[in-house]
């Protein structure tokens, strides 16, 4: 499910600063090529694990140099499935989805400054 009006997308930064922010917010690299990179934040709720994704992509360079200029797309959130994989159709309860929506704020805020 894509989170609207986050107003993150299409924001331009740099690789070293991007990676910075999220580290500080708790958001995780975990995927990565030269091209793009996925963020996830982690949130357990009960039973079930939800991942809000963020990614970037490389406008000028690639991921392996920090001076990379990524711009970023829409967040997503998605419950996890075993072992490994999302479900992006699966229905986010309204706590998980204000947990989502916090995080995805102080990121917006880290941005602007």
């Amino acid at each position: 499910m894509v989170i609207e009006g986050t107003g993150i997308a299409g924001t331009e930064i740099h690789l070293y600063e991007l990676d910075k922010m999220m580290n500080e917010i708790g958001f995780i690299r975990w995927a990565w090529d030269y091209e793009h990179a996925t963020y996830d934040y982690k949130i357990e709720e009960k039973e079930s694990v939800f991942f809000v994704r963020v990614q970037a992509n490389a406008v000028e360079g690639a991921l392996e140099d920090p001076d990379t200029l990524l711009r970023l797309e829409e967040p997503y959130i998605g419950k996890h499935l075993f072992p490994h994989g999302l479900d992006y159709e699966a229905p986010v309860p309204d706590k998980v989805m204000a947990k989502a929506k916090e995080a995805l704020s102080r990121l917006k805020h880290k941005l602007s400054h």
